[in-house]
This record gives C-alpha cells, sequence and structure tokens, in this order.
C-alpha cells in the first residue's frame, strides 16, 4: 500500500464537508460527495480521520506548543511583542480568561477531528466488513479508537472536563445534548483508555503502510494515559508525589517494557539527527504526525507542519516571525559541573557560551542542539551564523531561537510565500521520552537501579553527540553519567530524572504538563517568574514583562473552557475551577 499521507489532501476535499463537526445545512453544497455516499466508502472515511492529525494551524496547533512550552520555564512567546496573537496570558498566567480565540479554535478543531473518528467508526460498522473484510475492519476500527483517543487525550489535557462524544452520541445527533461534566476526570481518562487498549489489544507491532498507528504507539499512549493519572486528579492540592497511585505507575512499566522489547525502535545514534527532516522516521519515532515537502509529494505546498509555521528565526528565513523563543532559565539548565547538573546553584547567575571563547562553565551538549544562540551556527551551518540581528525584539524577547523544529536552512523551506512553514514530523511519541517515563515510574515503584541505567544510556547518547554536528562547541561541552550515590534515595532520583526531562525533552511541546503531573508547576513558575523578568544578554535587558505574571494553584492547572463554547448552549457545560 503506498504512504497514506499520500492520500491525505483528497480525502480532506472529498470528504471534507461530509465529516465536519455540525448538520446544519439541509441541503448538500454542490460539487462535494453526498453523506451516503461517502459513508459507503470506509476506508476512504478512515484516511480522512487520518488527515486530521496534521489538520492544524499556528492559532490551533495540535501539537500544544504554546501551551506546554510558553506556559512554562523552557520558553518567551516571541514575536513582535506581547500583543502579537493571542497567546500572551499563557506565558504570564495572571490574565487568562476563557476568551481567547485561540482556545475556541483548538477546541472546535479538535472535536472536529473526533467527529471525523466517530464517522469513520460509523461507516465501518455499516459497511466495513463487505468492503474490506473482516479481519482488515477490524484493524481500521482499532485505528480509529487510536485516532480518537489521541484526539480526546489533547482534549483532556488541556480544558480537563471535556464532553464524551462518541460514535453512539453522533449517530443520534446528541452533541447539542451531551453535558462535559457527565463523566469525572477519571472516569474521562477511563474512555480514552478503553479506545487505546482496544488498539493495542488489536492492532500489530508494525503495519505494513508504516505511516499507520500500531500496537507500540498504542502501548505509549497506555503508559502516558496512567503516568499522568497515578499523579492524582491535576490539582496541585491533590496531585503530585503525595497522592502516587502505585498500580497505576506499575501499568507504566509494563507498557513501556512492551516498547523497551521492541527491535524496531531504539535510541538515534546521535542527539542532533533526531531533529533533523532525513531522521524523521528513524528508530527514535514511535509516533508521528507526517509531513512532506511539496517535492516528495507533488502538491503545490507539500504537507507542511503548520503548528510551528511562526517558530523560524527572524532574518534567516523569508517568513521566519522569531515565535518560540527559549528562556534564559532553559540555557542555564544546561550548565553542568564535573558533567553533572547544577541542580541547586544552575540558575544564580545568567550564563551562555560564546562561539570559539570557551570558559570555566561548560554545557550539557544538548544546549547546542536546542538552542540557538548568537555566534554560533544555525543548525550546524557555518555559513549561517547566528547574530543578533536574528531576533525580532530583543528588548522583549531576548536573542534565543528554538531549533529542534526547523530544518537546515541550506535544505530550504516547504512553503515560502507569505507564510513559511517546514517538512518537519511532529513527534507524539520518540523512543527517548517513554524510556524516560519508563525511568519515572520505576523510580515511583522502588527500582531506581534501572531507572539510573535509563538516565545514564540517555546521557551517553547526549555524550557521543558533539564531533558530528557541533565540532565547533566541543571545548564548551561536559557531561558525564550519574554515579550510583545519585540513585540511593528517591528524592534525588526524581530530581535527575525531572532535570533529564526537561534538557532531553526541551521545546517538544510538554515541559508544562511535566510540572503539572508533578504537583510543582506554583512553586517552579512563580520563581522563574521572578528571577527571569531580570533578563539580560550583552546589555540589552528583556522578559521585564513578567513582573505581571503569577500562576494560581487551584486554578490554573488547567485552561479554561472557551467562551464561545460555553455559551454555544447556555448550561450546557461547566467552566473549570477558578476562571
Amino acid at each position: 500500500m503506498k504512504n497514506l499521507y499520500k492520500y491525505i489532501f483528497a480525502a480532506m476535499f472529498t470528504l471534507g464537508t461530509t465529516t465536519s463537526c455540525s448538520d446544519f445545512l439541509d441541503e448538500s453544497p454542490k460539487g462535494v460527495i453526498d453523506k451516503d455516499k461517502a459513508f459507503s466508502r470506509p476506508d476512504q472515511m478512515v484516511t480522512s480521520a487520518y488527515a486530521m492529525l496534521g489538520d492544524c494551524w499556528y492559532s490551533y496547533p495540535f501539537n500544544l506548543w504554546p501551551y506546554g512550552d510558553l506556559a512554562s520555564d523552557d520558553c518567551l512567546k516571541g514575536g513582535s511583542g506581547t500583543t502579537d496573537t493571542g497567546y500572551h496570558p499563557m506565558e504570564i498566567w495572571s490574565t487568562m480568561t476563557s476568551t481567547p480565540g485561540e482556545f475556541d479554535e483548538l477546541w472546535y478543531r479538535l472535536f472536529c477531528a473526533v467527529s471525523r473518528c466517530n464517522r469513520a467508526l460509523l461507516s465501518l460498522e455499516q459497511y466495513g466488513n463487505d468492503k474490506l473484510g473482516e479481519e482488515t475492519c477490524k484493524q481500521r476500527v482499532a485505528e480509529v479508537k487510536f485516532l480518537r483517543a489521541h484526539f480526546y487525550y489533547k482534549l483532556i489535557t488541556m480544558f480537563r472536563q471535556v464532553p464524551w462524544i462518541d460514535e453512539n452520541v453522533t449517530a443520534n445527533n446528541l452533541q447539542e445534548q451531551t453535558r462535559n461534566d457527565e463523566f469525572t476526570y477519571e472516569e474521562l481518562f477511563g474512555k480514552i483508555i478503553n479506545d487505546f487498549k482496544e488498539a493495542y489489544d488489536v492492532l500489530p507491532d508494525v503495519q505494513t503502510d508504516k505511516n499507520r498507528v500500531n500496537k507500540i504507539a498504542a502501548a505509549s499512549y497506555l503508559a502516558k494515559c496512567y503516568l499522568t493519572l497515578a499523579y492524582g486528579d491535576g490539582y496541585e492540592a491533590t496531585n503530585g508525589y503525595d497522592h502516587i497511585n502505585k498500580d497505576y505507575m506499575q501499568k507504566v512499566v509494563e507498557y513501556t517494557k512492551v516498547v523497551k522489547d521492541d527491535p524496531n525502535y531504539g535510541y538515534l545514534e546521535d542527539y542532533g539527527d533526531i531533529f533533523l527532516p532525513e531522521e524523521k522516521n528513524s528508530k527514535e519515532s514511535i509516533f508521528a504526525v507526517q509531513t512532506s515537502d511539496y517535492k516528495e509529494d507533488n502538491t503545490t505546498y507539500g504537507r507542511a507542519n503548520w503548528s510551528n509555521m511562526l517558530n523560524g528565526v527572524w532574518g534567516m528565513w523569508s517568513c521566519g516571525w522569531d515565535f518560540h523563543k527559549p528562556s534564559q532559565d532553559l540555557v542555564n539548565a544546561f550548565k553542568t559541573k564535573n558533567g553533572l547538573p547544577e541542580f541547586d546553584d544552575y540558575n544564580k547567575t545568567i550564563d551562555y557560551p560564546i562561539n570559539g571563547s570557551p570558559n570555566a562553565q561548560k554545557w550539557d551538549p544538548r544546549l547546542f542542539h536546542t538552542v540557538g544562540m548568537p555566534t554560533f551556527p544555525y543548525k550546524y551551518e557555518k555559513e549561517y551564523t547566528l547574530t543578533k540581528a536574528n531576533s525580532r525584539t530583543p528588548n522583549t524577547y531576548g536573542y534565543y531561537c528554538s531549533m529542534k523544529e526547523v530544518p537546515q536552512r541550506s535544505k530550504g523551506e516547504t512553503y515560502d510565500g507569505s507564510w513559511q512553514a517546514f517538512a518537519m514530523n511532529d513527534y507524539v511519541f520518540r523512543y527517548t521520552d517513554v524510556m524516560l517515563m519508563r525511568a519515572e515510574a520505576l523510580i515511583e515503584t522502588d527500582n531506581l537501579s534501572e531507572a539510573r541505567t535509563i538516565i545514564n544510556d540517555i546521557r551517553q547518547r547526549a555524550k557521543n553527540s558533539v564531533d558530528k554536528h557541533i565540532a565547533y562547541a566541543e571545548n564548551q561541552c561536559e557531561i558525564a553519567l550519574y554515579p550510583e550515590t545519585y540513585f540511593q534515595d528517591k528524592t534525588t532520583a526524581r530530581k535527575c530524572l525531572r532535570w533529564e526531562r526537561r534538557l532531553e525533552l526541551a521545546m517538544e511541546n510538554g515541559r508544562y504538563f511535566d510540572l503539572r503531573r508533578w504537583g510543582i508547576a506554583s512553586e517552579t513558575l512563580n520563581a522563574y517568574f521572578a528571577k527571569e523578568q531580570n533578563d539580560v544578554y550583552d546589555g540589552q535587558t528583556y522578559a521585564q514583562y513578567l513582573k505581571d505574571a503569577h500562576y494560581t494553584p487551584g486554578k490554573n492547572e488547567f485552561y479554561p473552557i472557551p467562551y464561545n463554547q460555553l455559551y454555544y448552549v447556555p448550561g450546557l457545560y461547566k467552566q473549570n475551577k477558578g476562571y
């Protein structure tokens, strides 16, 4: 079978209208296939559901970068100033309300994706066995339930209390009668887990068409669900290390072992290669939203990653809008002393490396793969060296830029009209992330030794990732493995785990959700706001807007239900606490 993503545009245009979130049209639009004919093509309906994985835009990014990175201590918004886009409340929290259009668009688009999944399930139920055969139909049902659970995981991660709209609700047209408080947080997670479990039980380890979801991706998601639930209900007072459910943690250990034991996945040898488009489907990638360049799929613009379209650096790309800017706190976190993190002292002073000027301060090599800095090559290419001119608003957002989500400049742009985008896959799960989830669960189930082995394997890969791409920073890098003494007690082991997740997965859209899971968001973010507002780089101050920032536990853990959704059917939805 040909690669699935080559059919995506055809599926979107053929089925897009008939699989939208609304049935309000009384007459069928001209030039599109009618509903009955669409439903009679179950495999195309499944493809239409897959197409929603990348049906994103900068104002509703499905990778959630404004909510997982910008809302954390890793990232500043960037752009032309604090009013550029509606994302500023996410970086200061104190002004957040339910009214930003970005919330409404994200909610709507994710439920459109859920709707496509439900309609595909109804099509499979009615026509699947006859058109596809019983075995293929069973597998397609499992794939679509995986996809529905994927979109619901994003919804519950963002908005917590969301309405559960499945194929039965869709078939009976009960969407406008389905409340968002019908099920508890744990019950909603149970429904998501059930969908992933059905996928896990049915899907093969490897698909003939490798762009379809498989058993290993389902195992990774099951581990993530149980890891999230293991800490509590998401609100800081009843979440975190004092509320750990060891049965759920054991589930994480079990499902991550499935991933660990599969021979098709593993650590890519060089850390830098993970973020190059030519390695986007390597053994490191368990599940990723697929993209393509127009030269690959013979379309006008390619299947670009539109979530990250704002995140190219200023002056380097034709339309580099300079969003997603690493914080000084993140840069400082990469400091090492004798090769190990400076857990307690990392943020006492503002430091940054300068190319060609090594000094006593050493850095974890992953800094140079993650953060673009003046004087250093942009994504390893010396002919594209960054300067201070590559920052759009340095007095507001400083001089650092993000590098993981962009290709090398010499490779060109997937789309370079009035907007610009790249054919960079979005990792949903990469192998190292799943192994760090395993290490986290091992610590909480009292297997500190294996957790140390996993974390040290990851650090060894970082240590080996200098010569190929960042040899120019060799004299500034120093990283060592954790000695046994760091894993003699849970408190220190947890600190190592948390640090490793931050450095390894920096700027990959999940930092805030980690802080929330661990129950340390308010402590971490309020300390960060107090320090980061004093940023200075080579005499230029910035980030002073953070003087107005404050994170309120008991409210800010989750984002508010969007205003437009809350009042679309008055009284149907209940707002989250504090908003």
